[in-house]
């Protein structure tokens, strides 16, 4: 369950409160001090710190080297920085980490909802993804330019299963560029029996 006091209190003003609470809630996690390190596709398996001290010597061991995601918003370890010597502890403070984190989330949100042409519930959903991978449409999310002022969707609250307000989004409407993305294509061919035995 996420802190309603803390989002109330550190979350970025740009985002409304049950956008945060979401965003936290699918891509981030209830412990300040977890981390999450990443080598291309495999995840290390690190020790729980035991204090921020713990924390910020896991964070130093592996920033540079891998993909290293901190605290309550998983913020992204590093980013922007060239020396590890510039990390700082307030990675590790649940306010500070949830003000950073929501802060840079808008802006991927924001990036997002300006590739869809308005506010859409699925940009929510591909915002996460963002967030995740750090990716959309083949950019950089993280260092790409703040697009500015955008109405961002609140993803409706979901009753148990995450994905729930799939079947509430607003009517589909052909996403941009959605015929030359074969990453967005629906599935038309089976292609699971190639490479098989005949029958």
């Amino acid at each position: 369950m996420v802190d309603a006091a803390l989002v109330q209190a550190c979350a970025d003003s740009g985002l409304k409160p049950a956008i945060v609470e979401k965003f936290i809630e699918q891509a981030g996690s209830p412990d300040p001090l977890a981390i999450t390190v990443r080598s291309g596709t495999r995840v290390i398996l690190v020790p729980r710190p035991s204090s921020p001290d713990a924390a910020m010597e896991l964070v130093r061991q592996y920033a540079g080297k891998a993909i290293v995601r901190v605290g309550v918003t998983q913020y992204p370890a590093g980013l922007g920085m060239s020396d590890v010597a510039e990390l700082k502890p307030d990675l590790l403070d649940a306010c500070a980490n949830v003000r950073m984190g929501t802060s840079l989330f808008a802006k991927v949100y924001r990036i997002v909802t300006k590739w869809y042409g308005s506010a859409r519930n699925e940009a929510f959903d591909d915002a996460i993804d963002a967030w995740k991978s750090g990716y959309f449409e083949g950019i950089y999310v993280f260092t790409e330019p703040d697009p500015g002022e955008a109405n961002l969707a609140v993803p409706h609250s979901s009753a148990g299963d995450s994905k729930s307000h799939e079947g509430a989004a607003d009517p589909p409407t052909p996403r941009r560029g959605s015929d030359s993305d074969p990453n967005k294509a629906d599935t038309r061919v089976d292609l699971s029996k190639i490479g098989g035995r005949s029958p």
